[in-house]
C-alpha cells in the first residue's frame, strides 16, 4: 500500500502536508506519480481565507478539511484491469490535487505530448476553462473585448480572445507587472485605473462605441456594477470568475434599457459529452490547448513567476497573499 503526501487546509488560513494510504487500483484505474501542480490562486486562497458568503455556493464547496488543487501533471507508474489507452511511463493531465500520489480513472486523463514541459502543461485545467469562457462569449472577428483582471484567467483570456479574431483586446488591471504580461498575451491596449480614466479611455479606444464583450475576471462583486458600463448597448458582460459575494447592480439602467446580456461561465459547466449542438467538453478543450502549446500559438511560459517543492507549500501560498505585485503562475514541484 503506498504511501502519499497531500496539502490539506485544515481550517481557514491553515496549510497542512498529511500522509494518507492509498487503496490498491481496481479495474480501470492507474496511479500516478505527481510531476508539478499549478496553484488555481484565485480558487484556492478563496479557500485558505475562508472569506466567501455563508450559504452559498462557495461554502458548500469548500468544507473543511479541504484539499486544494486540481491541475495536476503526472506519471502513470501503475495501470489496473481493463485500462486500454494509458501505460506505465505516459504523462497525464489530471484534476488530482496537490499530492504525491493520486489513483485515477482511466477516462478522467489526457495524455501530455512531447515536447511540452511539464510547468507548461499544468496550466490545461484553468485552460480549459478559459477557453469555454471564449467560446460562450461567442467572440467574432473585429470584436472589441475588454479583459478586468490580469492574473491567470485574464492572461489567458487575452490569448484565447486573439486567437478567436477579437480586435482590440484591451486589458485592465492595478498591478503594473501584470499588465505588462498581458502585452505577451496579446493585449494590443492596457489601462491601469490609477493612472488613467477607464471609461474614456475605453471610448476613446473605441470611437465612442465601447466594449462588444468585457470579460470580469477579478472576482469582486463591487466591479460587476462598474464593468457592465463598458458593455457597450446589446453587448456582453460575461462573468469568467467566481465572485465572493452578492453584487447590487440596477438591472432596468444597466440590462434593461441598453439590453445587455450577462453569462456566467463557470469552469464546471463544460459538457462531459460531446453533442452535434456543443461538442467541446473538458478533454477536447485539454487536447487542443496541448496542440495550440506545441504549435506555439499560447504561450504560458512568461505567466510562471515561482516554483516551490511540494513541501514548501506553506511559503508558496504565502508569497501569493503577501506579494502579489510579483507573484502569478505559482507551481509545485513533486519531482524533487
Amino acid at each position: 500500500m503506498i504511501k502519499s503526501h497531500r496539502i490539506v487546509f485544515r481550517k481557514p488560513n491553515s496549510i497542512k502536508i498529511e500522509e494518507a494510504k492509498l487503496p490498491e487500483l481496481s479495474s480501470g484505474q492507474i496511479l500516478v506519480k505527481t510531476l508539478v501542480t499549478l496553484i488555481s490562486a484565485g480558487t484556492e486562497i478563496t479557500a485558505l481565507t475562508g472569506r466567501f458568503p455563508p450559504n452559498s455556493a462557495w461554502s458548500r464547496y469548500v468544507r473543511y478539511p479541504f484539499y486544494p488543487g486540481y491541475s495536476n501533471v503526472g506519471i502513470v507508474i501503475d495501470v489496473g484491469d481493463s485500462v486500454r489507452d494509458i501505460r506505465e511511463g505516459d504523462r497525464v493531465a489530471s484534476l488530482a490535487g496537490h499530492t504525491e500520489y493520486a489513483i485515477l480513472n482511466e477516462k478522467d486523463v489526457v495524455k501530455v505530448p512531447e515536447g511540452i514541459t511539464d510547468e507548461e502543461a499544468a496550466f490545461h485545467t484553468i485552460a480549459s476553462g478559459v477557453m469555454h469562457s471564449v467560446r460562450l462569449a461567442n467572440i467574432l472577428l473585429g470584436d472589441v473585448v475588454v479583459i478586468i483582471g490580469a492574473g491567470l484567467l485574464g492572461q489567458l483570456a487575452t490569448q484565447f480572445s486573439r486567437l478567436s479574431g477579437a480586435y482590440p483586446v484591451i486589458v485592465i488591471d492595478l498591478i503594473r507587472k501584470r499588465l505588462e504580461l498581458a502585452k505577451t498575451s496579446g493585449a494590443t491596449e492596457i489601462i491601469n485605473p490609477i493612472e488613467e480614466n477607464v471609461e474614456d479611455k475605453i471610448r476613446d479606444i473605441t470611437k465612442g462605441r465601447m466594449a462588444d464583450i468585457v470579460f470580469e475576471v477579478t472576482g469582486e462583486p463591487t466591479v460587476i456594477p462598474w464593468a457592465i458600463k463598458l458593455v457597450r448597448p446589446q453587448g456582453r458582460l460575461i462573468i469568467l470568475s467566481s465572485p465572493r459575494g452578492p453584487t447590487q447592480l440596477d438591472f432596468h439602467d444597466e440590462v434593461n434599457a441598453p439590453s445587455r446580456i450577462i453569462m456566467g461561465t463557470h469552469f464546471s459547466s463544460q459538457p462531459t459529452y460531446e453533442t452535434p449542438y456543443y461538442p467541446w467538453t473538458r478533454r477536447r478543450n485539454i487536447e487542443l490547448f496541448f496542440e495550440l502549446l506545441t504549435a506555439g500559438i499560447i504561450k504560458t511560459r512568461h505567466l510562471i513567476t515561482h516554483i516551490f517543492p511540494w513541501y514548501e507549500a506553506q511559503k508558496a501560498y504565502e508569497t501569493l497573499l503577501k506579494n502579489k505585485e510579483e507573484a502569478l503562475g505559482v507551481i509545485l514541484d513533486f519531482r524533487k
